[in-house]
């Protein structure tokens, strides 16, 4: 559980971690606060944060000490700086900011309340519009102040060393969060631990699950509550702490029976949960479209839609490589005649794109710990054989390669079925059409193959039976004038 917030133990905080309100409900007071809030996020003094407290102010006592004196907020005045607060983060500050609020009984005055924000440092620098120009905050002297020179320098310096995503500890999950049971059977599948040891010793700070991955739990310098790290959280954590922490790190699965969405009827799973399990969920789903059918006209008789090992690599690397902090679902859609799977988030930065989409690509991470990780688990190929795999597998059985499409803010990987999925398929069509008495129509989709070059060979008899039917039908009657 997160502790809970103790006014007096605050009001003995050095005030470059604390900034006392008297209140808020001011436009431009809410303003300075929503500064302060930034300040805190970009953490240059590397303090891990801060809080903003409104309803107290800070004066200085007989001897000149400070003192805080609570004067306390009444429910609307609470409500009123909260809300415009919360506008403010999400609306002035780039990137935009999502608060833990807290509110306290004022130790002097029952009826009213005190508001706390609670700000953990992030990885990002956030700049905060002030007027037309979009300003770097930092707490300098116990003061909110505009960084420039050498401190808005420092700052960005600072931050391009912060740790990625995945390493980062989620400032408001705990260890309660996470699925012991799930988390067991899965550290069990690593075999990543000795005699004398149980699972439950690698949720710590200090002991590491692998040796390239750090702890799993760690502590925030601003409260020392031992917390998961992004990635324990999502591989591990429970279905209702990742939905409520990650609210679009699910992935969505449809299944439509044409080559486009026209479809009236598409099947349609939501997969959610660890991402471990998303992952083996989809890898089912799509096992039903790696068919195998056979030709006994072909030098390789048995084959099959799409190479189940290409599938899986797909999959895997959507998952694990998608950008978590872009709010939207992965999306693997299966049509007729390919199998899409978008990974949100574009190409990592330091990857050549015209050797990605050849699979020459050298390896680079967006979360390196999903990637070990999953490799550990034996889900995916290790260190950058994931996409090299792909083209391999569909090249060995004979499937066009497979194609991507990179856009600002999502990656697709198409998979495009066997073309002898494509010919049976065009197949049963005309079949359909014969048996339908549509003989016109089945003639012109034989006509078209035919056109397209396609061998001759497997359409011949096919063909004379159209022709056959069309010479048996009796003449259209001519209209009446």
């Amino acid at each position: 559980m997160d502790n809970s917030i103790d006014l007096a133990e605050l009001s003995k905080r050095e005030s470059e971690r604390v900034e006392w309100k008297e209140h808020g409900d001011d436009p431009e007071v809410a303003k300075s606060i929503v500064k302060t809030i930034s300040a805190f996020a970009n953490d240059l003094a590397n303090g891990g944060g801060g809080y903003v407290v409104c309803g107290a102010k800070e004066i200085k006592d007989e001897y000149g000490f400070p003192k805080v004196v609570y004067q306390g907020l009444s429910a609307n005045k609470l409500a009123e700086i909260e809300g415009r607060v919360t506008d403010y983060c999400r609306t002035k500050v780039s990137p935009s900011m999502k608060l833990k609020v807290q509110t306290v009984d004022n130790p002097l005055n029952p009826q009213t309340k005190i508001l706390v924000f609670v700000i953990h440092a992030t990885r990002e620098a956030h700049t905060f519009l002030d007027g037309k120009t979009n300003l770097y905050y930092v707490r300098h002297n116990n003061k909110t102040v505009v960084a420039k020179n050498g401190l808005l320098r420092e700052l960005l310096e600072r931050k391009d060393k912060r740790p990625a995503f995945d390493q980062e500890i989620h400032p408001e999950a705990t260890i309660d969060d996470i699925d012991l049971s799930y988390f067991r059977e899965q550290i069990a599948g690593m075999r990543r631990f000795s005699a004398g040891q149980s699972p439950e010793d690698f949720l710590s700070d200090t002991e590491q699950i692998a040796e390239f991955v750090p702890p799993l739990m760690g502590r925030l310098q601003l409260d020392h509550v031992m917390r998961p790290r992004n990635f324990a959280l999502l591989l591990f954590g429970k279905r209702k702490s990742i939905a409520r922490y990650f609210t679009e790190a699910y992935t969505i699965l449809s299944i439509y029976p044409g080559k486009d969405r026209s479809e009236s009827f598409a099947e349609r799973h939501e997969l959610a949960g660890p991402i471990i399990q998303q992952a083996l969920d989809a890898i089912r789903l799509l096992q039903l479209q790696c068919s195998t059918v056979f030709d006994a006209g072909s030098d390789k008789p048995n084959q099959k839609k799409y190479p189940e090992i290409a599938v899986k690599e797909a999959v895997v690397n959507a998952i694990v490589h998608r950008d978590y902090e872009i709010h939207r679902p992965n999306r693997i859609t299966v049509f007729s005649d390919r199998i899409e799977m978008e990974s949100v988030g574009t190409l990592h930065w330091a990857v050549n794109q015209g050797k990605f989409v050849r699979g020459k690509a050298g390896p680079k991470w967006r979360n390196q710990a999903f990637a070990y990780l999953f490799n550990k688990l034996h889900l995916s190929q290790s260190e950058g054989k994931g996409i090299p795999t792909i083209f391999h597998a569909m090249e060995a059985e004979g499937c066009p390669p497979p194609r991507f499409e990179i856009e600002k803010d999502g990656m697709i990987c198409i998979l495009p079925a066997h073309s002898r999925y494509a010919r049976l398929r065009a197949m049963a069509s005309i079949e359909d059409d014969v048996n339908l008495r549509k003989f016109d129509d089945a003639l012109v989709k034989i006509t078209k193959l035919l056109e397209q070059g396609h061998d001759p060979g497997q359409w011949l008899d096919l063909l004379k039976e159209i022709r056959s039917k069309i010479d048996e039908s009796p003449p259209k009657s001519e209209p009446r004038r």
